[in-house]
This record gives C-alpha cells, structure tokens and sequence, in this order.
C-alpha cells in the first residue's frame, strides 16, 4: 500500500482523486481496498480539519437558523426563552442565553447544545 501522508494541496487534490473513485462502489471493511479507502479518507479528514476549519455556529444565529427553517416567530420561542421582550433582547444580542434557555432551546427546538454555547 503506498499511501503517503498530505503535506500539500496537490498532494490534497490527488488524494481526493483516489478517495472519490471508491465513492461510486465503496469497498468492503476489512479488504486492502477497504483499508486504503479509510486511510485515505482519515487523511484528508485530517487535512481539511487543519486547513479547512469550520468554526461553530454564532448562537444567536444557531437561534435564527432554527426559526427560519422551521418557520418559527419571537411568540414560538417565548415557552424556552421567556417573555416576548425577554426573546427580542436575546436575539438582539442585548441579554445573553442562561443555562435555561439554552437546555430548552436544545431539547424542545433540537439547536445543538455546543452551538448554543459558542463552543
């Protein structure tokens, strides 16, 4: 198996060429082409974490986000955050998210905990 390491975006752009030929028929676990595919893949997982990173969510528009698609108002959110006002100031950045509103926005919306708390 020659599998080199990723140092630069050439060797990025090749190693992608490899990996997407196994995306039509992806090999059994366990075979050397099985092999090669996850290394290959952990590979460039790797790279693009390094030079590609994507960073969490603002929480505000992690709140925003949800609201949009699924078609929710201030008067929808009052159950998780409070009073109407108390929404407006949370999504105008004037009050932030307590501990509350955050474990409820997360279990009733489905907002994932880390983007409200701008991990």
């Amino acid at each position: 198996m020659n599998i080199r390491p990723i140092h630069t975006e050439n060797d990025y752009q090749l190693a992608l060429r490899e990996l997407s030929a196994y995306f039509s028929n992806e090999p059994e676990p366990g075979t050397d082409d099985g092999d090669r595919f996850d290394i290959l893949a952990t590979l460039v997982e790797a790279y693009e974490a390094k030079h590609f990173p994507i960073e969490a969510p603002d929480p505000i528009e992690a709140i925003r986000f949800r609201m949009e698609q699924a078609g929710l108002t201030v008067k929808d959110l009052v159950p998780y955050i409070g009073r109407p006002n108390r929404v407006y100031e949370v999504l105008n950045r004037k009050r932030g998210l307590t501990i509350g509103m955050i474990r409820n926005l997360h279990q009733h919306l489905g907002i994932p905990a880390e983007s409200l708390i701008g991990v």
